[in-house]
């Protein structure tokens, strides 16, 4: 399933409408009235063969929609014409299992495959994609970091998670694609993956640490954005606290392939606010490097994972410093 909100700014007044697929390869798109009972069904059409593994909006068009299913097309919908395929693609040479249209740059578009393989997508050319990365494992799942506009999240079921950046090839269109962190799982498969929107700053980080010649990102920008979410930020927190005290035993710290145990730092609200108001702070040295979490979920093994990335810098996608897990 996925929400038609998924655009970072979006109008108000936009509908509310879930995009669903089946294992009877239908398409199933509702529309959340808030007056009147809850769901109402618009449409629902035949789109695959076989099982209809994905299905995903064009966050930026809503009324174009993405499928994909285990007869190994991609396609594209116009719901506002029932049934009307926009494009079929064979690109991928097995089943199309995740589809995900970029929150942050209009026409782009991830999707993913049994064949192992992320191809990024201009949407305005949906003939051939303009970068093919290997990931070593069937992609099932795919989604865009919700603040680093080019950073793409992946499970790749025995291969792991792997965080991509992205960064030239969106802005020059070549493959260029490159693994900023990953990490394989023994004897399972990693199906689910996610990003939080939960961000903290860590102001603690100079330029030098983080990412030696880069400059600062405008810290004023980044307070302002980190104000709009704050709200946010407060009930995600209060979770995170809750999570850490059931995870503290099995949380494990992961630096240069040593392993070390150490307690789950709770985030709270204090922490939120004195890293908002570090950014305000005068001239201020701090890099743009954050605290970033992710979730996991694999097969086999029956295990959900917390993982935390500190020091996440956006202008070269790189991880600095440790990545951390827990779980129940």
């Amino acid at each position: 399933m996925d929400w038609s909100t998924g655009k970072t700014r979006r109008a108000g007044d936009q509908p509310l409408k879930i995009i669903s697929s089946d294992s009877k390869g239908q398409l199933h798109l509702l529309e959340v009235n808030k007056e009147g009972p809850g769901l109402q069904e618009v449409s629902t059409w035949q789109a695959h063969d076989f099982e209809a593994w994905i299905a995903a909006f064009n966050y930026w068009q809503t009324e174009i929609v993405y499928s994909g299913g285990d007869d190994g097309l991609l396609r594209g919908w116009d719901t506002r014409i029932r049934g009307t395929s926009v494009f079929s693609s064979k690109r991928h040479s097995m089943g199309v299992c995740s589809v995900h249209s970029s929150p942050h740059q209009e026409s782009i578009l991830a999707t993913g495959s049994y064949d192992e393989h992320i191809l990024l997508w201009d949407t305005r050319n949906m003939k051939q994609p303009f970068a093919d990365m290997s990931a070593e494992g069937g992609v099932w799942r795919l989604k865009w970091h919700p603040f680093h506009q080019h950073l793409l999240l992946a499970a790749c079921m025995h291969s792991g998670f792997k965080i991509f950046n992205c960064q030239k090839a969106i802005e020059e269109k070549q493959e260029a694609c490159t693994v900023s962190a990953s990490h394989t799982l023994p004897s399972s498969l990693v199906y689910g993956a996610d990003w939080s929107w939960l961000h903290v700053h860590n102001p603690l980080q100079t330029c030098q640490s983080c990412s030696g010649s880069f400059p600062c990102s405008n810290s004023g920008a980044k307070a302002a954005h980190l104000s709009d979410l704050q709200a946010v930020h407060q009930s995600r927190a209060r979770s995170y606290d809750q999570l850490a005290e059931c995870g503290k035993e099995g949380h494990t710290r992961l630096q240069s392939g040593s392993k070390r145990r150490t307690s789950v730092q709770a985030l709270t609200e204090d922490m939120m606010k004195k890293g908002e108001s570090q950014l305000h702070t005068a001239g201020t040295t701090a890099c743009d490097c954050d605290i970033n979490f992710l979730v996991t979920c694999s097969f086999y093994d029956h295990i959900l994972h917390l993982w935390k990335l500190q020091g996440l810098c956006p202008e070269t996608g790189e991880p600095r410093g440790e990545t951390a897990d827990y779980w129940r």
